[in-house]
């Protein structure tokens, strides 16, 4: 499993270093929604990692957000974010990243979170812990959510239909210590990996965004679940992810705000 993880390094490093190389330049942007959007950069960034993934494993499948969808009779699947936080990017706001992970038979096994700006390298193997830069990481330690730190996302239909996402961040500023809203789901999940944050929601998000961060939180002792408390996939557009000692309390945010 090491070759495999050591190929999403280098492929989420070779994207970041696209991203870093126009970072602060002009961008073109196309729209794919009212307020979803794309740049030539996330699209250089999908080309390089589909190419370096597709010659080390040629018979394996590939999904990326900008398009790629190579479905081969394999059971491995790399599912890959060439950049998480296209907003932010396309406003110089320096908080996103690269996401590469590899399923096998519906399995998270390996996943890599570069945030090149930062130089913030996350990475996990099933089994064999998180680390951040080399160094092992874990959860917060922090038992009640009044303490705590959590972080969301919104919805791209949010304009669409506001009720609901305004009324589970509302309440989560009513029961949490703080809310944050960055704008990267997978670098939410890596900061609930590594303590920053005690813990993340959001709903509406795609495989891409949660294939590597899910496993990295996992991996470094946290929970992730469902809005429901139940199992999580990454084809699940609901994700829960906390330091586990947070997490039925933010399952039960979640459903007071529904009621």
């Amino acid at each position: 499993m090491r070759d495999y993880l050591e190929v999403a390094v280098e492929a989420a490093k070779l994207g970041g270093e696209v991203l870093k190389q126009s970072y602060g330049q002009v961008k073109e942007i196309e729209y794919k929604g009212e307020i979803n959007i794309v740049t030539n950069v996330d699209k250089r960034s999908e080309k390089l990692i589909v190419e370096l993934l597709s010659s080390r494993f040629p018979k394996h499948s590939i999904l990326a957000e900008e398009g790629t969808d190579m479905a081969n009779p394999s059971e491995f699947k790399w599912v890959i974010d060439p950049l998480d936080g296209t907003t932010n990017y396309a406003h110089d706001y320096p908080l996103f990243c690269v996401s590469v992970g590899l399923e096998k038979n519906g399995e998270m096994i390996a996943g890599a979170v570069y945030q090149p700006i930062f130089e913030e390298l996350f990475v996990a193997e099933k089994g064999g812990g998180a680390y951040l830069n080399g160094r092992k990481i874990q959860v917060s330690r922090i038992g009640n959510l009044k303490q705590g730190l959590v972080s969301t996302g919104f919805p791209y239909d949010v304009l669409e239909n506001p009720g609901q996402a305004m009324k589970d961040f509302s309440t989560f500023v009513d029961s949490a210590q703080a809310v944050r809203r960055d704008g990267s789901a997978a670098l939410d999940l890596c900061y609930v990996a590594m303590g920053r944050f005690d813990g993340f929601w959001e709903a509406r998000l795609k495989p891409w965004d949660t294939a590597a961060g899910v496993l990295i939180v996992t991996e470094a002792g946290g929970r992730v679940t469902d809005f429901q408390d139940g199992h999580y996939s990454i084809y699940k557009d609901q994700v829960v992810a906390s330091n586990g000692l947070l997490h039925e309390q933010m399952c039960m945010v979640l459903q007071r705000a529904r009621k």
